[in-house]
């Protein structure tokens, strides 16, 4: 019999959040350039190759026990017996020459689909076509499965730093170093003394998580002149177009941009990478939100994944913490709306000082908790919602990669819209660029490229501030 993996409380909430509009998966599209030798049948030799190779390592051959009844407080992940390696990874291709907007349109129609939870959930498809002899790889895999972090990690497998290296393996082949050094040591026999340990930190982390709540929703209920206006509370947010019930279609568009551009802009700033970032999606919201009529008087606000892994760890389910913090589009000038975004942060941050990697994930899932809220007939539009977008930036690789002789051109996320909150922004570094993907739902967001668009002008016109 298979061996069972118990669900964590995060990756059982991304499972509760999952119906036929609200898909809970991740992914990424990542552009490949050819070398000048190209072979062009790579891809038909490859799926040869796939279906030669159809043993796969977790968590890839992970599926659900209970695949009827996602939301079971006693789901748990087990092995496919009988994993089918053709049905995961697929060949397709965009009428020759395709450009990047026929691709984008093709990975908004992938994305829109839902997952077969009957099998591990995951699914990557090789898409040739592209102008130049180029080709892209989209990957989608449910947020239970693995988060952003550990997805990127765990491809990167299949990708090697040379592109002389022709025989990588496929990453759902590869056993992780980490998980298979770790599975050579012997469980230790839990103590007394080690019980006692785990309880008292138990009661330590409850007590915090305790604290900082009764902080943060009594300093909401602070009369205005008496709370810190920098920190903000779950339910803060005001009601926009962002917030209304979604369809199951979804609009992709991505931008790109140096990362030695970025920090120089933010250290000028007197803030962070992530708050610069805040500070360009903040400013292309203002202005698309203004064209539409649509700007609520008050400030957006995003809730901000926070990775709280240890270095060591091979990935597998989620390590996330969560902040909210203020997007400040009720400000008008962009300057001190990145000043404002700073400040925000900065106390969001000192929230979660002192607490444990545990405490930290416990606390998140309670603000996370008024996303169910969601899942309950007319609620969506009438409550105000707990933050109004997600904003992620996770890292991603530091040197350039290949796949059999193509170089990695970008890589591009995509990520979660559900209802009450149709717009997702995740960024990933690559080498020395700055990938945002903006993914939102087809119907309730219109011109979702206006986003990109704008972003880029937002960076323009801080560059210019500091004399870039």
């Amino acid at each position: 019999m298979s061996a069972t993996k118990r669900l964590n409380p995060l990756d059982w909430t991304f499972l509760a959040g999952e119906s036929g509009d609200t898909m809970m998966q991740v992914g990424a599209l990542m552009p490949f350039s050819p070398p000048d030798d190209a072979d062009p049948s790579l891809l038909r030799k490859l799926m040869d190759e796939v279906r030669a190779s159809a043993i796969a390592q977790p968590p890839w051959n992970l599926k659900l026990k209970y695949p009827n009844r996602l939301a079971n407080p006693l789901q748990a992940w087990v092995e496919d017996d009988n994993f089918d390696v053709e049905y995961h990874i697929r060949r397709s291709a965009l009428p020759s020459p395709g450009d990047e907007r026929e691709l984008g349109i093709l990975v908004s129609r992938l994305h829109s689909h839902r997952l077969d939870f009957h099998r591990p959930p995951w699914e990557v498809h090789f898409i040739e076509g592209l102008e130049g002899g180029r080709f892209a790889i989209y990957f989608k895999v449910h947020h239970a499965l693995v988060d952003g972090y550990t997805g990127i990690r765990l491809l990167s497998g299949s990708l090697s730093s040379s592109a002389a290296e022709l025989d990588t393996p496929m990453f759902f082949s590869v056993i992780p170093k980490v998980r298979a050094a770790k599975a050579a040591v012997s469980p230790k026999v839990p103590t007394m003394e080690a019980l006692m340990t785990l309880a008292r930190e138990q009661f330590d982390t409850s007590k915090t998580i305790t604290r900082v709540l009764k902080d943060t929703i009594l300093g909401a209920l602070k009369p205005e002149k008496a709370r810190d206006p920098a920190l903000v509370a779950p339910m803060q947010a005001p009601k926009s177009i962002l917030n209304q019930k979604i369809g199951r279609n979804r609009r992709f568009a991505t931008q790109q941009f140096s990362l030695d551009r970025l920090k120089r802009v933010a250290k000028a700033h007197g803030g962070t990478l992530n708050d610069l970032v805040l500070a360009i999606c903040a400013t292309a919201l203002h202005r698309l939100l203004r064209e539409l009529d649509a700007l609520p008087a008050q400030p957006l606000t995003a809730m901000l994944p926070v990775n709280v892994r240890p270095k060591d760890d091979p990935g597998g389910g989620n390590a996330v913490g969560a902040i909210i913090a203020s997007l400040a589009t009720d400000i008008a000038d962009p300057h001190e709306r990145l000043q404002a975004i700073i400040a925000s942060t900065s106390a969001a941050k000192a929230q979660l000082q002192g607490m444990t990697r545990n405490g930290i994930m416990q606390y998140s899932a309670l603000l996370m908790a008024p996303l169910l809220l969601a899942r309950i007939p007319g609620t969506v539009g009438r409550i105000r919602p707990a933050f109004n977008l997600v904003i992620s930036n996770v890292p991603g690789p530091t040197k350039l990669l290949y796949f059999r002789g193509f170089k990695l051109d970008a890589y591009y996320p995509l990520s979660i819209p559900m209802h009450g909150y149709g717009l997702n922004i995740t960024v990933v570094s690559y080498v020395d660029q700055l990938n945002f993907g903006f993914i939102g739902c087809r119907d309730g967001l219109p011109h979702l490229q206006r986003l990109a668009v704008y972003s880029k002008a937002a960076l323009d016109e801080l560059d210019d501030e500091v004399g870039g």
